[in-house]
């Protein structure tokens, strides 16, 4: 009689208490690269790691793939710790390394198979051209991995991380290199695969990347994690908007009237003015400047960016560096 199917796990990715401290040599000391580090990622979500380099966001990735060793705390991927379930946990995780690790005399098509085969993907089931295809890849299956450029040795790289249809798919920088074009035809699979149910997590320094595709982001700087949540809630955190007023008439001085929003004049057609939404609806500065009879032809408004919030929350110093202050 079979069981019955092991039901879903509401969390993909489960980490608690993590720490990490590669050991010194020499004169080197010992470097703590993850502290008391936790993260919940939940089931199906497509979720951005972001931080400065030297953050470690490496050094977890590198532990949940099994290829480092974790100091201390519990990881678990898709219900599976990785030290107890080694080979479950293994299996529901697909990584996309920084690095072009590939070997230069397998062509496209060898390299996926082996992949599967070390995974014990079963001939019948594997999906080797599909996934060509599927990275732009299909024209190239026998070529050797060392004729091909770049950009599409690192969809190769992404390709060898799904033969096996892992639940959980790291990408760690997967575009850079990659050409505009490219990039665009690759996102359209992962988020198609993300669709389907499978958790992405993405590490990139392409912030707009992040912000167009990632739901949820967690922020990771000096081994801690200093933010976690959606996208829009991040966006919301800066509580800053500037609006800009284009005018048919030049201004020589600022309306008194219009004083109490400290605005500025860059240039005498273009009145700007900061004010944080909370607070202050952009509706009130526009019935003061239609009050004042400014002849207002265009208005421009910028939005916070993920940029501005990856800055102030990146910019704090390491624990050391402040106690020492």
């Amino acid at each position: 009689m079979s069981s019955a199917p092991r039901p879903l796990p509401d969390l993909a990715v489960e980490i608690v208490g993590l720490n990490k401290v590669y050991g010194g040599s020499g004169k080197r000391k010992p470097k703590q690269a993850l502290k008391d580090f936790s993260l919940e990622i939940p089931r199906g979500s497509f979720f951005g790691l972001l931080g400065p380099n030297g953050a470690g966001k490496s050094t977890m990735i590198n532990i949940m793939a099994g290829l480092v060793n974790k100091s201390s705390g519990t990881v678990r991927i898709w219900n599976h710790d990785i030290d107890a379930e080694v080979r479950n946990a293994r299996c529901a995780i697909g990584v996309v390394p920084q690095e072009l690790n590939l070997d230069p005399f397998f062509t496209a098509r060898e390299a996926l198979e082996v992949q599967a085969g070390l995974y014990g993907v079963p001939k019948p089931e594997r999906h080797t051209q599909e996934i060509l295809e599927a990275v732009g890849l299909a024209d190239k299956a026998d070529a050797y991995a060392r004729t091909l450029s770049g950009g599409m040795r690192r969809r190769l790289l992404v390709a060898k991380a799904l033969v096996h249809a892992p639940p959980v798919v790291v990408l760690d920088e997967p575009t850079a290199g990659v050409d505009v074009q490219l990039r665009q035809q690759l996102w359209e699979y992962i988020r198609k695969l993300n669709r389907c149910g499978t958790t992405v997590v993405l590490t990139t320094h392409y912030l707009e990347e992040a912000e167009e595709l990632c739901d949820r982001i967690a922020i990771i700087n000096h081994g801690q994690l200093v933010a976690c949540d959606t996208t829009h809630a991040l966006l919301r955190q800066l509580d800053n908007k500037s609006v800009t007023l284009i005018l048919s008439q030049p201004l020589t001085e600022i309306p008194e009237a219009l004083q109490r929003f400290s605005p500025t004049l860059p240039q005498p057609t273009e009145l700007h003015i900061n004010y944080r939404p909370s607070s202050r609806a952009m509706m009130e500065i526009l019935d003061a400047a239609r009050g004042c009879g400014l002849p207002i032809v265009d208005i421009r408004t910028e939005e916070v960016d993920l940029e501005d919030i990856f800055l102030q929350l990146t910019r704090a110093p390491a624990p050391a560096e402040r106690a020492a202050s």
